[in-house]
């Protein structure tokens, strides 16, 4: 079917505000699913340095986001070199400004709490200027309103908000929101993916209730 965006360019369309970010990513501790993008109008492509904080692949964390995600302007993922030592009488990193400071402290990130992967689901949408904190995991289908420091995981298909972030609401009722991850209209191949595209922009959801019903039967 012709027609289809690749998902392998930087730019999927003419403005150029939107990036395919899995195109730009070098590091190797990211990894980021086709068709996700960041929108930006001054640096799109810079994803990997103004909103991924505090990056260094040594650690060992990892951020995992995953297919058509929606990623507004500003939003950054605070990756765990970013903490402070939380074990002692002080939070205070000597080791990192060095001499005998560096000689009468332990390594620095020897010492870092470590909270693990950051995981973004597929389907997510994160607002402008959210902060998503190390080691939080986002459910497929999630929502994150503009402007929210998620602290902690967030169910699917749910809609986050605020600082710390905090439930709202469900984006569906239970057997939709079953029915959708058990489908995972995001790995179809493209061409049976654009045939299913009407249904999935219906806002008719008894009728896509209905269709998936039929699918997955």
């Amino acid at each position: 079917m012709n027609g289809i965006p690749n998902p392998n360019v930087v730019f999927p369309n003419e403005y150029k505000t939107s990036c395919f970010i899995k195109n730009v990513i070098t590091a190797p501790n990211i990894t980021v699913g086709d068709y996700t993008y960041y929108d930006d109008a001054s640096d799109p492509t810079g994803f990997e340095k103004n909103n991924v904080l505090f990056n260094y692949p040594e650690f060992g964390d990892k951020l995992i986001i995953g297919k058509f995600c929606q990623i507004a302007s500003g939003a950054q993922f605070i990756m765990d070199p970013a903490n402070h030592r939380l074990c002692s009488a002080t939070t205070y990193p000597f080791n990192v400004f060095g001499g005998a400071w560096a000689e009468s402290t332990p390594p620095h990130m020897d010492q870092l709490p470590r909270k693990g992967d950051t995981v973004v689901g597929n389907d997510v949408w994160i607002g402008r200027e959210s902060v998503i904190l190390p080691g939080v995991k986002i459910g497929d289908g999630a929502i994150v309103a503009a402007y929210s420091v998620v602290t902690r995981d967030i169910p699917p298909y749910t809609v986050y908000g605020g600082n710390p972030a905090r439930f709202i609401k469900a984006r569906f009722d239970g057997e939709l929101t079953a029915l959708l991850l058990r489908f995972r209209w995001w790995d179809l191949d493209p061409e049976p993916l654009t045939e299913f595209l009407p249904l999935l922009c219906d806002p008719d959801l008894k009728k896509v209730k209905q269709e998936l019903l039929n699918r997955l039967q």
